[in-house]
């Protein structure tokens, strides 16, 4: 019901009958069962169906249905009728449907007869013919010739074919029967009855005027027209019939192409009857019609019969009324005398007047009379040319000024028609051309642009080719007139455009194409819209120029559809309707708007254009207006991010090359290519695949010379580095194109593929590329493979065994693909290649050799290898007899026995993978396990025996577990029968049989029970020791496995029965070697079992080292248990053998058990073991461990940073020993572990380090450390650690590294510092310019103060970088960091050439220092400056620091006055004689009286420091006087500071007196200190004690005893005294006065000389705490007060 409401306005509805129509289709293609019993009704079974209705319906839908419905509804119609073909499950056709059909033939619409022609084909085999029919045959033969003449050059081939299929012929009875069809009323019936019917008579010509009588009666009966019936007073009853005009039109087409075949004698006749019945008819269509049949049959036999026939017209003319009822045949007499007259000559005076009735006839407003008139003129014009141009002027005149149209478009017709007749020259020579551009151009008067129009118009029409030259400059005329403001105008101007268009040539269209195209980027829109309607208009084109130029302009017009103008985008739009208006295609037709809206709006409508494309059904060519539409939207679709957009437009493009003229499609190739190249290139693997067929067909429509970079550019591709997707894409491509240009490219190209495939050198890319294309070629060859599968299987296995996993994956695609498509017609060649790799020597070779013979075996049985085959046991099996029998078929029992026994073999394979393989293709293809195995048992033990003694190892263990598995699958039974024969493999000569024999054994122990092994024990033990001493280390290696699964079975019994054997062995020179690897490999395997009965035997001496390091390589953790007996073993062997010949080999052995250990416990041990055998009393011993320490540091791989601590102590406290050896291999392990440990494990150990440094430097006594003082090697030991906490420590790490570091300076010998000067002075000096904390600083300036002091001339290369950050360390804000800068600057002026910058430098530094603190150690460094150089300083500079130095010495700051009277008491010892003097007599020894206490105390201090420094010049000579008295009158001062500088240089006067007066002191001098001993003040009395204990220092001589009595009585009184510090120095004075360091001499002499009560408390002191402070070292304490601290 849904389908007969016809028409369907809404979407919705179409939508709902396109689904009816998809259900009428899928009902229409089902089919009746070929098992169905006769007589039963199959409810699948097209019979049930009401066809005939169905087929009416569908008609009508079609007819007069959406475009889109006729497709469904055509696609439905023939599904039906090939449900009635007659074929299998189809029903036979009723004569009822082939007539339904045969009328849809007469239908007026072409898809109606298109589609039932098309169902009519399905039908072909049950038509009716006239010799089985004679009057259905008759009507189908009818209508089929009929058909074969329609209108539509598609539905003409379709009948042509039908024809031919039938094998019909055609009958002269079929003449009158056609004249039914001729008068047909419908038009395309009519007009294709009427080529019928001439066709017919042409082939049956004595039928001709019968047939030319008969059309003539016809037309006299369709004339008459009774009048309507009337009754008796007049009124109509019933209205006249219709007129029959439409038949008599078919006869005037009938008469048209019957013209062809009249002979002379008929032709009078038949323009006796055009003139003037038919050509005056009432209807002006069959006017129009009779006219152009009289002019055929004038054309055809005008010539021969003129002079019969122009008395005809003449007289007619002459005598016909004038009336107007005669009007038009009049006109068209005319006509046929102007066509007739290009018969006569052309000096005939009837010409003229003829030529003057037709350019009268031209003002006729009838467009057919004028375009007669103006094809008879070119003839006639060579007869009046002298007329001509007068002719032309008054059409000219008449074209641009006459108010009628009619007139006005017959005067445009006139002139074409001249022209034609003169030449295109005339156009020139009558100036018309700039005639008619200047009426063009007439704003004013719209009649002469519409003028101008006409004419361009009608001499394109009429010239054709010959006026292309001048459209060039008619198109911008004719642009502006599409944007006329008078429609007229624009009308002539679109009629104008159309014939233009319509004419042009291919020559033509490039010349306008450019202009037209560059009129688009004209800014003004006018200009635009009106190159958019002239391009629009170039759909009428020929269809072979439209191919050509729809490329350019379709593009250009979706361009236009964006435009910001309304008009201009409207007119593009109008543009591509008027493509789409020439579209003949009716499926194209019938989606036409869907393609616009695509165009129009491409974002939102491209996918689902491109999905009613592919969902379109094609049954007809695709012609160039439809691919102009369709071509851009694939080309965007190609950009589209959507993979279904690219999908379907790679599947559009391949459709389109079958579809389609391929000259058309060529302009789009260079856009569609890129698109589609990287659409082969595509994630997708969908994408891929279409667009390698689109290639292919592209490819194969095209010819590959259309794709002269594609070969190339694929085969680039294909070996694309980057991306396998790519190099997929590519092969996929690859072998479409090659499948597109046949097999002859495949020969060509094949031999190289292959070629490059099976190289070795290349690389994995390529291979895999290549390979690819044998996974691909397969699918688009098919069966012309077939030749190319025995080549390509050695380069698929090959490739299946590569390092590369993707190219592996490749191949094994590759191989089961050629198993798919091959299976039947190639086991021949694939078998063996498949055979031998299954034995292959790669394992990846093997397995992909299993999993292809598992898909072809799968194949060979029908069974598929998808299901798993996981199972509780292993010989569950899951093949069928049927299957097996189809493998003994297919292969042969032979070859099926080889094959089953490889997969029997893969089950044992080395490999996880390989045995899985098997096992699943076993069980799948296998049903009974041991049934089969018994079958296959002869030639499995053949390929075993071979394997066995295989140089492959992987196939030997194969053999030997399949043996296994063979003894536990079949029984011990079969054990006599193998055993003797692996005894005698034993004896063979060949290494390889002999190793297989062990393998095999082993595996055989492994399957038996322990009785049988016990029960061939006397075969088996004898066995396994020749094995295990054989000279080929593989078979030893196979042996000991042997020996593992002999132990395992018959427990210690083994070990008894062949260790003792082994051990005896090494003492057999021939054999030694080859048992100690015997016993190697068994430790390997059983060290845990061997190595408690080895241990004990080779640890008792002599101890066999040897031995132990070749059993330790092997014996893995069990080594550690026993560490405890080994190591004392090795060392006492060590130490026996230094000193001798064996001690390198020794070491070696040493080595080797010692490097064996690789558990965290053995470390442990080794290194606590080691440890402390270094402290074992026992030189030798000691010696020994630090030579196994060192090589365990040196050369263990094991992480021993859990250990560190205890290695380091224990080997800093070996720097210390007495023995070279042990302080050279101490040094040496400490170096190996120092260079391995990173930043931070360096940075970890520096605390433990320095503490460790101390210890050392303690036990030496503050002496050098042997350890640090080895030649050429020093301090590098530990200095990369202490370096890197000077440089990125933490602060408190960079410290404690320094500290270290001037620690180790300390006890280092200069030699030994030497080498490493560099190392230490340059990270110090980096980290001083940083910003660290002061005590960082303070440290680093000791150390470095440390090391000039040690190897001060070393660090010349550093001076300038020194002096640079002593002197800014000197102004640093912190004190401590100040003093040791001042001491460093002390020692680096020793190494200073030039010092005279330095002082200078100081000297300005401290006058304008105000801060007074950095004065104060300014001042310090000065004097230390001066100490070390005091004698190379300038006499200028030295003359500005005594100046400056005198300034000070009164100065307010304690510190600042101390300082200077210091540094000027220094420079004493450097002045000359005169500046010496100056200073004493001006200065120090001036008279005090009247000076402040500050100068005096200043003086006084700088004088006793002089004393100190300088006592050759001050104490000798003219000065000593003075020097004395002063220094004891400054004694004596009032004010404490000044009398405590006096003693401290009445102490230095002591020691000089000491030094040079032999014992003796001046008087005033002994009873002043006793006086100071005994002031009142405790500070004057310490002061005083100090400086005797100084000035007593050894090793000084002693003084007289009566010079020390009474000092010693005062000393004695102060160790009462109740100051602590008082009491404790008198003692230490007591202690040096007396020297009681060197002995009780002095002691006992002063004995005797003192009274009993200073005696008594002498004994008493001594007693108390003299003899202990004797016994103990002397104090360091400095006594000069003016350094500061």
């Amino acid at each position: 019901m849904v389908l007969t409401e016809m028409p369907h306005r809404s979407e919705e509805e179409e939508e709902r009958m396109a689904q009816i129509l998809q259900i009428l289709t899928v009902h229409a293609q089902l089919r009746a069962s070929p098992s169905n019993p006769p007589g039963r009704v199959d409810e699948n079974g097209p019979e049930l169906l009401p066809r005939v209705a169905m087929l009416r319906l569908l008609t009508g839908v079609i007819e007069s249905g959406s475009p889109r419905l006729q497709v469904l509804a055509s696609d439905t119609l023939t599904t039906l009728c090939a449900s009635s073909s007659g074929k299998e499950g189809c029903a036979f056709a009723e004569q009822e449907e082939v007539d339904v059909l045969l009328c849809a033939l007469q239908s007026p619409c072409a898809s109606v007869r298109d589609t039932a022609l098309r169902g009519l084909m399905e039908l072909h085999m049950v038509l009716p013919t006239p010799d089985t029919d004679e009057k259905n045959g008759l009507n189908l033969l009818r209508r089929l010739w009929v058909v074969k003449f329609d209108k539509e050059e598609e539905i003409r081939k379709l009948a042509e074919r039908l024809w031919l299929m039938m094998g019909l012929d055609l009958q002269p009875d079929l003449c009158s029967l056609l004249i039914d069809d001729v008068i047909y009323h419908e038009a395309a019936v009519r007009q294709a009855g009427a080529e019928a019917l001439s066709q017919a008579v042409a082939r049956y010509q004595r039928q001709a005027a019968e047939v030319m009588g008969r059309l003539m009666e016809i037309y006299q009966e369709k004339l008459y027209r009774p009048p309507p019936v009337l009754d008796a007073l007049g009124r109509v009853i019933s209205e006249s019939p219709p007129d029959q005009w439409e038949a008599r039109c078919g006869l005037a087409l009938a008469l048209n192409k019957l013209s062809q075949c009249l002979d002379s004698s008929q032709v009078k006749p038949l323009f006796q009857f055009f003139v003037p019945d038919a050509l005056n008819d009432r209807n002006p269509d069959v006017r129009k019609c009779m006219l152009d049949a009289a002019l055929a049959t004038l054309n055809a036999h005008g010539k021969e019969n003129v002079n019969s026939l122009l008395p005809v017209f003449e007289e007619f003319l002459k005598n016909a009324p004038n009336d107007a009822s005669y009007d038009a045949v009049r006109q068209s007499v005319v006509v046929l005398m102007g066509s007739l007259a290009k018969h006569l000559d052309k000096s005939d005076p009837k010409v003229k007047p003829i030529v003057a009735k037709l350019i009268a006839a031209l003002s006729t407003p009838s467009q057919q009379v004028q375009e007669s008139v103006a094809s008879c003129l070119p003839p006639l014009v060579p007869a009046i040319k002298e007329d001509a141009g007068g002719m032309i002027q008054r059409l000219m005149q008449q074209l641009l000024e006459s108010d009628k149209y009619a007139e006005r478009k017959g005067a445009a017709y006139g002139l074409a028609g001249l022209v034609k007749g003169l030449g295109i020259l005339s156009l020139k020579q009558q100036e018309m051309m700039a005639a008619l551009t200047d009426a063009i151009q007439d704003k004013k008067n719209f009649r002469r642009r519409e003028g101008a129009l006409f004419a361009f118009e009608m001499l394109c029409t009429m010239l054709g080719k010959l006026f292309e030259p001048y459209v060039v400059h008619v198109l911008p005329h004719l642009l502006l007139c599409f944007g006329d403001g008078n429609q007229y105008v624009r009308e002539a101007a679109d009629d104008c455009a159309k014939a233009v268009m319509s004419n042009l040539s291919a020559h033509g269209v490039k010349l306008v194409l450019p202009s037209l195209l560059a009129a688009l980027e004209e800014e003004s829109w006018r200009t635009k819209a009106g190159s958019v309607e002239l391009l629009g208009a170039m759909a009428y084109c020929a269809p072979k120029q439209l191919s050509s130029c729809l490329p350019n302009i379709v593009p250009k017009l979706t361009e236009v559809l964006t435009d910001s103008h309304v008009k201009v985008q409207k007119a593009g739009q109008q543009a591509l309707r008027q493509i789409g208006s020439v579209i003949r295609n009716p499926e194209i037709l019938a989606i036409a708007p869907v393609l616009l809206d695509a165009l129009t709006d491409p974002s939102r409508k491209t996918q689902k254009c491109l999905q009613t494309l592919l969902d379109t059904k094609f049954v007809h060519f695709i012609d160039a207006p439809s691919l102009a539409l369709i071509m851009p939207i694939v080309q965007r679709a190609f950009q589209d991010r959507s993979t279904d957009t690219r999908k379907m437009a790679a599947q559009i493009i391949g459709n389109m090359y079958s579809l389609t003229d391929q000259k058309d499609l060529a302009p789009y190739l260079p856009s569609v290519t890129p698109g589609l190249k990287a659409s082969l290139l595509d994630p997708v693997p969908e994408v891929r695949t279409v667009s390698a067929k689109a290639l292919g067909a592209m490819v194969k429509g095209m010819g590959e010379s259309c794709f002269e970079d594609l070969l190339p550019w694929l085969m680039e591709t294909l070996t694309y580095e980057q991306s396998s997707v790519d190099r997929s894409g590519a092969a996929q491509g690859l072998a479409e194109v090659m499948a597109g240009l046949g097999v002859e490219k495949l020969e060509k190209l094949m031999p190289e593929i292959v070629a490059t495939a099976s190289k070795v050198d290349i690389a994995p890319h390529v291979r895999d590329g290549y390979i690819m294309m044998f996974n691909y070629l397969p699918i688009t060859f098919g069966d012309k493979f077939t030749p190319y599968v025995g080549p390509i299987i050695p380069c698929i296995l090959k490739a299946l065994a590569d390092e590369n996993e993707f190219v592996r994956d490749t191949a094994l695609r590759a191989g089961q693909r050629v198993i798919s498509m091959y299976a039947e017609t190639a086991i021949a060649l694939l078998l063996p290649q498949l055979e031998q790799g299954l034995f292959d020597d790669l394992w990846r070779i093997r397995f992909s050799s299993v999993q292809l013979l598992g898909d072809l075996l799968f194949h060979i049985s029908g069974v598929t290898g998808k299901m798993t085959t996981e199972t509780a046991s292993e010989d569950d099996n899951f093949g069928t007899a049927q299957s097996n029998k189809a493998i003994i078929t297919a292969l042969g029992v032979d070859r099926r026995n080889r094959v089953l026994a490889g997969l029997y073999m893969g089950r044992s394979d080395t490999q996880l993978v390989v045995r899985q393989a098997s096992l699943h293709v076993w069980k799948i293809v296998v049903s009974n396990t041991p049934r089969t195995l018994r079958e296959i048992l002869p030639t499995l033990f053949g390929l075993l025996l071979g394997f066995l003694a295989s140089t492959c190892a992987d196939k030997r263990t194969i053999a030997a577990r399949t043996l296994g598995d063979l003894v536990r699958k079949l029984g011990e039974k079969i054990l006599p029968e193998i055993i003797p024969i692996l005894e005698e493999g034993l004896r063979s000569p060949k290494s390889d049989e002999r190793q297989g024999v062990c393998i095999g054994l082993s595996e055989i122990m492994k399957s038996t029970s322990r009785d049988a092994v016990l029960f061939f024990s006397e075969s088996l033990v004898p066995t396994a020791r020749k094995a295990l001493c054989d000279p080929l280390e593989e078979v030893r290696e196979a042996a000991a496995k042997t020996f593992e699964q002999l132990h395992s079975t018959i427990g210690h019994q083994a070990l008894e029965d062949i260790l003792p054997f082994l051990l005896k062995q090494l003492e057999d020179d021939k054999v030694s070697e080859y048992a100690l690897d015997g016993l190697k490999q068994v430790m390997a395997i059983k060290s845990r079992v061997v190595l408690p009965y080895l241990v004990p035997k080779l640890t008792t001496p002599p101890v066999n080292t040897r031995v132990l390091a070749f059993l330790s390589s092997v014996a893995g953790d069990a080594l550690t248990r026993h560490l405890g007996v080994i190591l004392p073993a090795v060392m006492l062997a060590l130490k026996e053998k230094l000193g001798t010949p064996d001690e390198q080999l020794e070491m070696a052995n040493c080595q080797a058990v010692i490097l064996s250990v690789e558990d965290e416990v053995g470390h442990r041990i080794i290194i606590e073991d080691l440890l402390e055998a270094t402290r074992c009393p026992e030189v030798g011993m000691r010696q020994a461990a630090a030579i196994i320490l060192n090589i365990y540091c040196s050369r263990s791989k094991a992480d021993y940073t859990s250990h560190l601590r205890s290695l380091v102590s224990g080997l800093i406290r070996l720097f210390n020993d007495s023995s070279p050896v042990v302080l050279e291999e101490s040094w040496d392990a400490l170096n190996a572990i120092t260079k391995k440990l990173d930043a931070g494990n360096q940075l970890a150990l520096i605390e433990e380090l320095h503490k460790e440094i101390r210890l050392v430097g303690n036990e030496s006594k503050g002496a050098h450390v042997p350890g640090f003082c080895l030649p050429k090697k020093g301090v590098t030991s530990i200095l990369p650690v202490l370096r890197e906490g000077v440089l990125t420590g933490s602060p408190e790490q960079k410290e404690e590294a320094a500290k270290a570091l001037g620690l180790v300076i300390r006890l280092t010998s200069a030699d030994a510092l030497r080498p490493s000067v560099v190392s230490i002075t340059g990270p110090l000096i980096r980290i001083l310019g940083d910003r660290f904390s002061w005590n960082v600083k303070a440290a680093l300036l000791e150390t470095l103060s440390l090391l000039l002091a040690k190897v001060g001339i070393a660090l010349k290369p550093f001076l300038p970088q020194l002096q640079t950050t002593f002197t800014k360390a000197l102004q640093d804000s912190n004190r401590g960091v100040r003093l040791k800068a001042a001491d460093a600057l002390g020692k680096l002026i020793s190494i200073h050439i030039k010092v005279d910058p330095l002082f200078t430098e100081l000297l300005n530094g401290i006058r304008v220092m105000e801060d007074p603190g950095v004065r104060d150690t300014m001042l310090q460094a000065l004097r230390f400056v001066i100490q070390g150089a005091g004698g190379k300083v300038d006499a200028a500079i030295r003359k500005n620091i005594i100046s400056l130095l005198l300034s000070m010495l009164g100065h307010d700051e304690d510190n600042t006055r101390i300082s200077s009277a210091g540094c000027l008491g220094e420079l004493c010892a450097f002045l000359t004689e005169e500046e010496l003097s100056a200073v004493l007599q001006q200065c120090l020894l001036a008279d005090v009286s009247g000076i402040d206490w500050m100068v005096r105390h200043g003086r006084s201090l700088a004088l006793s420091v002089a004393v100190s420094v300088a006592p050759s010049r001050l104490c000798t000579g003219k000065y000593s006087s003075e020097v004395q008295d002063m220094i004891l009158s400054n004694a004596m001062a009032d004010r404490i500071p000044i009398a405590v500088s006096g003693v401290r240089g009445m102490g230095f006067l002591m020691k000089h007196h000491i030094e040079t007066a032999g014992g003796q002191l001046p008087a005033k001098l002994s009873s002043l200190f006793v006086k100071c001993l005994q002031n009142p003040s405790s500070d004057i009395r310490l002061v005083a004690e100090k400086m005797i204990w100084w000035a007593n220092k050894d090793p000084l001589p002693p003084l007289d005893p009566q010079a020390i009595k009474p000092i010693l009585k005062a000393l004695l009184d102060n160790t009462k005294d109740k100051n602590t510090v008082v009491r404790a120095y008198s003692d230490q004075a007591i202690v040096n006065l007396l020297k009681m360091r060197q002995g009780e001499e002095v002691f006992q002499s002063l004995s005797k000389i003192l009274d009993g009560a200073s005696l008594e408390m002498l004994n008493e002191c001594n007693r108390r705490s003299l003899k202990k402070l004797a016994s103990q070292a002397d104090s360091t304490e400095p006594v000069d007060d003016t350094i500061l601290t």
